[in-house]
């Protein structure tokens, strides 16, 4: 056989999609299962014209799924961002519209059994340590992706997936504020450094000649503004204990404004070098956990609420995101968003052999 063929369920989550493997399906972490992961996408190439990748970070992501061995999960989950024109694969980061599709992709194959109307899949965050719950809507013992639900980003409606993030605090930077301060000040521009499921860095648009609603095509032909947030997101990495980054997807860097449409925040997320259509969950929730925090860079825009939970609209430049913060004095607990998820093909993926043929 020239093709090797890997049991694969192709799926939307949230406003990303990408390939859901059985972690027993592949190699075992490393160099050979990374050229797997690279086969299938596509990479490196712009157009990923050979893989299932779309030419897009967003349509190039990997969930490598396995059954959990601890008593608070139901499942482990593995992120892979793989790279589009670079022969490389980031498992730096989380993704929580991927992780939409985690627990959908658990009932699919049977590692957990559905519940009469709502099955919660309890998911370990490989990642970053952390656990989540995902709320998924079942009926009939089967995963139900129709519903009402729409969510900015993505055409149509589906069923509403509900997810509770726990102990993402300082997910990976260690601490919530990992500079020790909630403004820092680099290459003379004030940032606020923050970890609240994502290592972000939030600038004002303002601060670097933009009003912070452009589009995204617009901010990405920007050549001088990119340069100069590379230079502030090199220099952040080490501050948030996060090393060098300069082949790390992560901090995000997020331009921050006065919202336009009613919601707390109006932003603008690179991933790390390309502006997102919408912004990523994570990214969503460390940006709505620095809405609250009095005098960081988002407190010029926001007025806070004195409730609990707070819902903050973030929004980006296809709608908006909403995020849920859970405070107890003054402390962020954790967050909630909703998402949706379907299912797009369930099959067998094929890559050369001559790139991993398993014995």
């Amino acid at each position: 056989m020239s093709q090797t063929r890997i049991p694969c369920l192709f799926m939307r989550g949230g406003t990303s999609k990408g390939a859901y493997f059985l972690a027993s399906d592949l190699p075992a972490p490393g160099e050979v299962r990374d050229r797997v992961l690279l086969a299938v996408m596509g990479s490196p190439d712009t157009r990923q014209i050979n893989g299932l990748g779309g030419g897009d970070s967003l349509t190039s992501k990997v969930a490598i799924i396995s059954p959990s061995e601890r008593e608070d999960a139901d499942v482990d989950y593995l992120f892979a961002q793989v790279l589009v024109d670079e022969p490389r694969v980031d498992y730096g980061q989380n993704c929580g519209n991927v992780l939409a599709g985690v627990g959908p992709f658990a009932l699919e194959r049977g590692l957990i059994a559905a519940s009469p109307g709502v099955t919660p899949v309890r998911v370990f965050l490989v990642n970053t340590g952390q656990v989540a719950v995902i709320h998924v809507p079942t009926a009939n013992g089967e995963v139900d992706y129709a519903g009402d639900q729409r969510i900015d980003g993505v055409p149509g409606t589906g069923a509403a997936l509900a997810i509770e993030f726990k102990d993402i605090t300082g997910s990976s930077c260690g601490a919530l504020l990992p500079t020790g301060q909630v403004r820092d000040v680099i290459d003379g521009i004030e940032v606020t450094c923050i970890d609240f499921g994502m290592p972000v860095v939030l600038i004002r648009a303002g601060d670097l000649g933009k009003n912070g609603h452009e589009t995204p095509h617009c901010l990405d032909v920007d050549a001088t503004l990119k340069a100069r947030l590379e230079s502030i997101r090199l220099q952040a990495g080490p501050l948030m204990n996060l090393g060098e980054v300069g082949q790390r997807n992560v901090p995000k860097m997020v331009l921050i404004a006065a919202p336009r449409e009613g919601g707390a925040i109006c932003t603008r997320s690179f991933i790390p070098h390309r502006c997102h259509t919408a912004i990523g969950v994570f990214g969503a929730v460390s940006v709505a956990a620095a809405c609250l925090l009095p005098g960081s860079v988002a407190d010029d825009f926001v007025e806070r609420e004195d409730t609990d939970p707070q819902r903050l609209k973030i929004e980006h430049p296809t709608g908006h995101f909403v995020a849920e913060i859970h405070r107890s004095e003054g402390q962020l607990l954790g967050g909630g968003i909703v998402r949706t998820a379907r299912l797009l093909f369930e099959g067998r993926v094929c890559i050369p052999a001559t790139v991993w043929k398993p014995a």
